[in-house]
C-alpha cells in the first residue's frame, strides 16, 4: 500500500468507531533472539522459501512506539524455543519485558521437557495471559507425552495458547491438522488460537472450529497479497468466515512482516464482511478473551 499506515488505520478505526486495534500475534524477544531471527528471514530459509524482507526492523523502543503510534491498544510478545533449556529463560524475558510494558500481554511459552510443568505453573502465577508454541520451529510434536501434563494444566486454567502448527510457509514433520485434532480430542477444553488460520489447511482447522467452541483462529498474514501469492484462502471457504466472527483474532506478526502493516488490516477490509465482523475481529473478539478494558 501506498498511503500513510498510521493516516490509513485511524481512518479505519474512525469508520468502525473503535477505540484502538488489539494484534494478539506481535514479537518481541531478547535482542540476541530477534536479531538470529531476522538473519534467518535474511537468508530466505527453508522454512520461509523465498525474500522476505523484515519492515519494521527497528530497536524495541521504536517498535513499541509504532505499534503505539498504530493505535494497537494491546499486543502480545511472542517467543519460542528451538531446544531445552530455553523455554524457561524466555519466560523469564517476557515475565520482564510484561512488567515495563503495561500495554504488552504477558506472554510465555514452553518447549517438550520435564521441567515444562513446573516453569508453565510458574508462568500463570506470576501473571502469564497467553502461551505461544511454535511446532513447525520447535520441530516437537504436540502430542509428545512430556507435554500432557502442560496441556492439563492450561486446559484447567483456560490460558490461551497461541499455537503455529499449520504446515505453512512449509510443512514440518509435526504440523498440519491431525495432531491438534488428537491433541483437542484428549483436551477438549483447551483454547487454542491457531495461528495464521491454519495456513494453508484453511479449511481443516475450520472443520475443528465447529467442533470445539474453545478453538480460535488468527488472522496473521492471511488474505494479504503476499500470502495469496503462495498459500491462497480457498474461495469456497470465505462464506464460513461469518459463522466464526466471535472466534477469530486480528494478527499481524509485526516486525516480522514483508510488507506495511496496514496491509493486514487492507485485507481484512477487501473480504467485506461487514463493519460488525471488523469490528469484532480487530477488537472485540480479543477485549472479551482475555478482559481488557474496552475503551
Amino acid at each position: 500500500m501506498t498511503i500513510d499506515t498510521v493516516t490509513y488505520l485511524a481512518d479505519f478505526r474512525r469508520k468502525l468507531e473503535l477505540p484502538a486495534i488489539v494484534d494478539v500475534h506481535t514479537h518481541f524477544m531478547p535482542d540476541q533472539v530477534m536479531r538470529k531471527v531476522w538473519a534467518y528471514f535474511d537468508t530466505a530459509g527453508p522454512l520461509t522459501g523465498r525474500p522476505w524482507p523484515i519492515t519494521y526492523r527497528d530497536d524495541e523502543q521504536v517498535r513499541l512506539k509504532t505499534l503505539r503510534d498504530f493505535g494497537v491498544q494491546a499486543f502480545t510478545s511472542l517467543v519460542y524455543p528451538h531446544k531445552p533449556n530455553m523455554g524457561e529463560w524466555l519466560n523469564e524475558w517476557t515475565a520482564e519485558f510484561a512488567a515495563r510494558t503495561p500495554d504488552c500481554l504477558h506472554t510465555a511459552t514452553f518447549y517438550p521437557e520435564p521441567d515444562a510443568p513446573r516453569y508453565v505453573a510458574d508462568a500463570i502465577e506470576r501473571g502469564a495471559r497467553i502461551f505461544k508454541v511454535h511446532i513447525q520451529v520447535g520441530a516437537f510434536s504436540p502430542l509428545d507425552p512430556l507435554l500432557d501434563p502442560v496441556w492439563a494444566i492450561l486446559a484447567d486454567t483456560g490460558v490461551p495458547v497461541l499455537i503455529h502448527c499449520g504446515s505453512g510457509p512449509a510443512p514440518g514433520e509435526f504440523t498440519g491438522p491431525a495432531p491438534i485434532a488428537e491433541l483437542l480430542r484428549r483436551f477438549p477444553t483447551l483454547r487454542l488460537i491457531i495461528a495464521h488460520m491454519g495456513t494453508p489447511e484453511y479449511r481443516e482447522f475450520l472443520d475443528l472450529a465447529e467442533r470445539y467452541p474453545q478453538l480460535y483462529l488468527d488472522t496473521t498474514m492471511v488474505w494479504t497479497d503476499f500470502s495469496e501469492a503462495g498459500a491462497p484462502f480457498p474461495t469456497d471457504q470465505r462464506d464460513r468466515l461469518p459463522a466464526f466472527g466471535h472466534r477469530i483474532l486480528f494478527g499481524s506478526d509485526f516486525p516480522n512482516i514483508p510488507y506495511p502493516y496496514a496491509e493486514a488490516v487492507a485485507a481484512l477490509e477487501r473480504l467485506d464482511l461487514g463493519p460488525d465482523w471488523l469490528r469484532k475481529v480487530c477488537h472485540d473478539n480479543a477485549v472479551h478473551l482475555f478482559d481488557l478494558d474496552a475503551s
